[in-house]
């Protein structure tokens, strides 16, 4: 079934240099709540390299704008003289000075009516814009595309006591940006706020100011923002060379937002959630995120806003670079070791999921109907594993010369995944073009892995394949680097870890030295975005979770343990294996590894992983059996460390007042792991009552919560957790998504509707939305409950979001893009409600393009 939509497609193979550059544009704002006023002045210079395909028309990009006037070098344009479309328009060539002109003019815009969150909005009296990817062009008419840019200064009239926009302040609501930009980096900002204030020095003695703005009363959350914010602007410098360049730093907190944050060169604004946080409201993985974001947003100043794509389709250049820098800050930050397992774990239940379904496509796609469907796991994620892999087998001074000539070559400029790619060939001397299809093929390729040992020499052999996804029916062979070392029967490593570049379709090494054959540790630190298929056995699993060196692939031994062990149990009623409970065990006690570590080592796999880990042997998952094997693994491994737990849950606890610090965070985390496990021997839940009556922090209190929720035990902590926190918007959405995800299944259903009627259930806030439609779709088991009402009241809620906000809408359709690997049953009723979906009159393209490829399936 095709999307049911007229909207054309986008295609890379299409892209065109624009017929006029933009010099300036001045941009003059009277905001009113329902009739904003917008005045534009913009420069047009032709583009010589196109100049003898003239003479051109002008075409400009709007959408929802009311024309008042417009000129040309001064004079007015009659009615008749612009053609005016639902895209845009257009002005005939015969009026266009085909060497330079100035345009003019004048539109209304009615804010508090766009409740779609794109191009300039109200949040709860507030205005505020997001113009990435093509949120400008509801703005005013211009060339709303990536390849334009311009210097810009804004004037901004209004009732509001704070006018912010990009750049430099000359005079309140005056503001100059000195740095050539595209469109879809303006921000315009105006409300009554307060800020936060600090300084930062830059490595060559420059002062820069800080401020972050919020809603009066939010300023005493803002100082972890703040110091993320400077740890990230001094590892930039160290770690890139990256100086700021204004003489002013922004952060805006808004309540509304459909996406994380957005990098606007110099006014960067934030979803409240990644910026607002104290001990009693945010958690520590709140904390963490704000950290990730604040650095990942700043670092955009760069890799993204100095040196930007040329088109939509390279979205993967500033994305992928940047979520990789931030994944280094981080781990520089906090723990490499940690950090990597949780990116990995990131990936794997988001990109691995959408790479094997019907809406795979590669790291730089070449088609789209709403390029907002495109800021995906695939763009970002795969994006960052691309750049990691390049780094790996170039080496870490190779990675900074060729960093250091991107920067040289392309600042200013508009740029693709080629000029990209050249500069590491001209930086290293290397031939970089099957690596590149890294960037033009979907899918995730599968490693088949088989090995022999003989007098002395160990063989292994590598078989790469990557199944047929839509539109890409073969695919060549690619670059794998693959990290493997070796181990002894001591657990002694008795050769170096090497690095082995995988190119072709079948390739085998073989080592020599051995005394015994080794045991493979193979793809450290998950070098490769792969599937590794090798056979082995629950006693080699145990020993490398024992003896391995790499934390990575520590880690994954218990992983692929409990994977194995859980899909027995889900689907031939195995018997649980005491050899793993004895493992986690041991490793749960071992005091040598960091806590951190320790807690996600316990955490079994979620149940979408084990449904699509049964789906990949051949067989067809229940969710009801995977919510049982998993819930009776948890009650054996509680039993093997009944003896344990109590006194590793108070170990584990952190004495003196909060901080949000990794080594607190990690100990918080394996006793929050220590408290599930304690809980499912309690018949009363005693212990996590306790702490949640105890909590000083939202992240003890917070997980003691959850546990109650999940034991079935948590009605009164729910109605008073409530109560305490009833005024605080980010506190509350906390409460919708912990019970929508934690919910027993048999009960989450009837429980979930009753919140979708709760007066705080604010479903036009997209935080909120989430909150609880999406977090109920994470519910697995109570999500595919087997009359699919489950299925029904997500299709509800996404037929009734649509028409008010297109973007969070098309987002969560994803929920049903694995429908195909469940049972007959199942799919038939998914299907009708997808089908449902799709027939909804006046669908908007961006969901009709995800529903239309998850039913082309």
């Amino acid at each position: 079934m095709r999307p049911k939509t007229s909207a054309p497609s986008t295609k890379l193979a299409d892209y065109t240099a624009p017929a006029f550059w933009v010099e300036t544009v001045n941009l003059d704002f009277a905001l009113r709540p329902t009739a904003t006023r917008v005045k534009s002045r913009i420069s047009f210079a032709a583009n010589s390299a196109r100049a003898s395909e003239g003479p051109h028309d002008l075409r400009l990009d709007g959408r929802n704008l009311k024309l008042v006037e417009a000129r040309i070098n001064g004079r007015a344009l009659a009615k008749d003289e612009v053609l005016l479309d639902t895209e845009g328009l257009s002005v005939p060539h015969d009026l266009v000075p085909q060497d330079g002109f100035v345009w003019e003019a004048e539109v209304e815009i009615n804010p508090q009516a766009n409740t779609a969150l794109e191009g300039l909005y109200m949040s709860n009296g507030m205005y505020c814009t997001q113009c990435e990817a093509q949120g400008f062009r509801k703005i005013t008419y211009y060339p709303d595309r990536p390849d334009v840019m311009a210097i810009f200064s804004v004037t901004i009239a209004g009732d509001a006591p704070v006018l912010l926009s990009n750049g430099n302040e000359l005079a309140r609501g005056e503001w100059h940006d000195p740095w050539p930009k595209p469109a879809y980096l303006f921000a315009l900002v105006a409300g009554d706020l307060v800020s936060y204030d600090d300084r930062f020095t830059t490595i060559s003695g420059r002062e820069v100011d800080l401020r972050i703005f919020v809603r009066p009363g939010d300023e005493g959350k803002c100082a972890y923002a703040m110091d993320a914010l400077k740890r990230s602007m001094r590892w930039d410098e160290e770690a890139y060379g990256r100086e700021y360049d204004l003489d002013l730093f922004m952060i805006v907190a808004v309540d509304d937002f459909n996406m994380g944050a957005m990098e606007n060169k110099g006014l960067n604004v934030f979803n409240s959630k990644y910026v607002l946080a104290s001990p009693e409201t945010a958690t520590d993985q709140d904390y963490k995120l704000i950290e990730g974001i604040i650095a990942h947003e700043y670092f955009h100043n760069w890799t993204g806003n100095r040196i930007t794509c040329r088109d939509w389709f390279q979205l993967c250049l500033k994305e992928g670079l940047t979520v990789f820098r931030d994944q280094q800050f981080s781990g520089d930050q906090r723990s490499h070791a940690v950090k990597r397992i949780e990116d990995v774990l990131q990936l794997r239940s988001r990109q691995f999921r959408e790479d094997s379904g019907p809406l795979a496509h590669p790291v730089r796609p070449t088609e789209y109907i709403e390029i907002n469907n495109f800021y995906t796991a695939t763009v970002y994620e795969k994006g960052a594993e691309v750049i990691g892999m390049l780094k790996l087998l170039v080496g870490d001074e190779a990675y900074r010369r060729a960093l250091d000539l991107y920067f040289d070559r392309h600042d200013g400029q508009a740029c693709t995944i080629e000029d990209w790619i050249k500069v590491f060939e001209d930086a290293t001397g290397r031939d970089l073009t099957q690596f590149a299809l890294w960037y033009a093929q979907s899918g995730t390729p599968h490693l088949k892995v088989t090995d022999a040992f003989e007098d002395g020499i160990y063989s292994v052999t590598f078989e790469q394949t990557n199944p047929p996804t839509p539109g890409q029916s073969s695919k060549k062979p690619q670059v794998i680097p693959v990290r493997l070392g070796f181990l002894d029967h001591t657990g002694a490593e008795p050769l170096d870890e090497m690095l082995v570049e995988l190119t072709g379709t079948k390739t085998t090494i073989r080592v020599e030295g051995f005394k015994e054959k080794p045991v493979p540790s193979i793809l450290r630190g998950f070098s490769a975005p792969v599937i590794l298929d090798r056979e082995t056995t629950s006693a080699e699993r145990a020993f490398l979770l024992a003896h391995d060196s790499d934390p990575f692939n520590k880690w994954e031994a218990g992983r692929a343990f409990a994977t194995d062990l859980l899909a027995g149990m889900a689907t031939g009623g195995n018997a649980i294996d005491g050899g793993f409970t004895d493992a986690m065990r041991t490793m749960a006690l071992d005091g040598r590894l960091d806590p951190a570590f320790r807690s996600l080592a316990l955490t079994l796999p979620s149940e979408d992983a084990l449904a699509q880990a049964i789906r990949d042997r051949g067989q067809t998952p229940d969710p009801a059996r995977i919510h049982q094997a998993r819930s009776d693994l948890n009650r054996a491994l509680a039993d093997s460390m009944s003896d344990d737990l109590q006194g590793l849950y108070s170990a584990m606890r952190v004495e003196g007042p909060y901080t949000p610090d990794a080594k607190a965070a990690g100990k918080r985390s394996l006793r929050s792991a220590a408290l599930s496990l304690i809980t499912t021997r309690e018949v009363n839940a005693a212990t996590a009552g306790a702490q949640f009556a105890k909590a000083n922090n939202m992240t003890e209190q917070l997980s003691a919560l959850a546990t109650l929720i999940r034991a079935g035990k948590g009605d009164e902590a729910v109605a008073a957790f409530y109560d305490q926190w009833k005024t605080d918007k980010l506190v509350i959405d906390k409460w919708f998504a912990i019970q929508a995800a934690s919910l027993p299944p048999e009960i989450a259903m009837e429980k979930v509707k009753a919140l979708s009627e709760h007066p705080d259930f604010d479903w036009k806030n997209p935080n909120r939305y989430r909150s609880l439609i999406g977090a109920f779709a994470t519910n697995h088991a109570a999500f595919h409950r087997a009359d699919g009402e489950g299925y029904r009241f997500v299709a509800d809620w996404l037929i009734r979001l649509d028409p008010v906000n297109p973007q969070t809408t098309a987002r969560l359709c994803g929920v049903f893009e694995t429908w195909k690997r469940y049972d007959d049953t199942r799919q038939k009723l998914i299907r009708a409600q997808l089908k449902r979906i799709a027939d909804t009159p006046d669908l908007s393209k961006d969901a009709a393009e995800i529903v239309g490829k998850i039913l082309s399936a």
